[in-house]
């Protein structure tokens, strides 16, 4: 004779997964609607690259890190005790989505790369660099992730810095973006996704390099808003 009990227990089992995932899964969702509305914020820098412009764009984003670590730490008090690896494929992109905001308000504000104490602040959130952490915490390679999106938006960036006739800009993007790719050529990386990514960089570092050329070849380098080209004023 069958213990029905037996099928009663794991029928409670399967309900109570189903309530973990779905509540994960709603936090996720609104975590991510606040980081889509904070990109959508640091967008507006692509419409005037002026220096007021930008610091305006930023201190607007940085006033949502308040509602990001908040969603983090909704989302971290759901998982279960030492299941973080379980669940942790429901909001890994979101996660990366955040880290890339941290590390591009970052270079806006200071044109450099965010640090790990500074990512841990704004995010409200360990990085676990020995892979040790068991309670909710941002991996090593989704720390990666998040920096290697940056450079694609930089690169946009540097063509809407000539549309609006900044020149200066470009260079030092192209000198980040270089140096950016530096170091990730330090590492070996195994993971194919990051890899992949890693890659992709080579094609924004040429569109940044096709822009940089553009403005040497046009005598636009140091040249201020409203003067004259050298091309323009032979």
């Amino acid at each position: 004779m069958a213990d029905l009990n037996f099928f009663q227990d794991i029928q409670a089992t399967l309900e109570g997964e189903t309530d973990i995932r779905e509540n994960i899964r709603n936090a996720q969702r609104d975590l991510e609607r606040t980081c889509r509305g904070t990109v959508a914020l640091l967008n507006k820098v692509h419409a005037t690259t002026t220096e007021a412009g930008i610091a305006q764009a930023t201190e607007q984003a940085k006033a949502r890190f308040a509602d990001i670590r908040s969603g983090i730490k909704k989302l971290a008090a759901l998982i279960p005790p030492e299941q973080y690896y379980r669940y942790n494929g429901m909001w890994i992109y979101t996660l990366q989505q955040a880290i890339f905001i941290a590390a591009y308000t970052t270079y806006l504000q200071h044109e450099r790369l965010v640090t790990i104490p500074e990512v841990e602040e704004m995010l409200g959130v360990k990085v676990s660099l020995r892979g040790d952490l068991v309670e909710f915490h941002i991996g090593l390679e989704d720390l990666l992730h998040g920096m290697v999106s940056l450079t694609g938006e930089l690169s946009r960036l540097a063509v809407n810095c000539v549309t609006h006739g900044d020149f200066a800009r470009p260079l030092r993007i192209a000198t980040f973006v270089t140096d950016l790719h530096s170091g990730f050529q330090l590492l070996n990386l195994k993971n194919d996704a990051l890899r992949k990514r890693f890659d992709a960089i080579k094609y924004d570092i040429k569109k940044i390099e096709e822009v940089v050329y553009d403005i040497s070849v046009r005598g636009l380098a140091g040249k201020k808003e409203g003067e004259p080209s050298k091309v323009e004023g032979s």
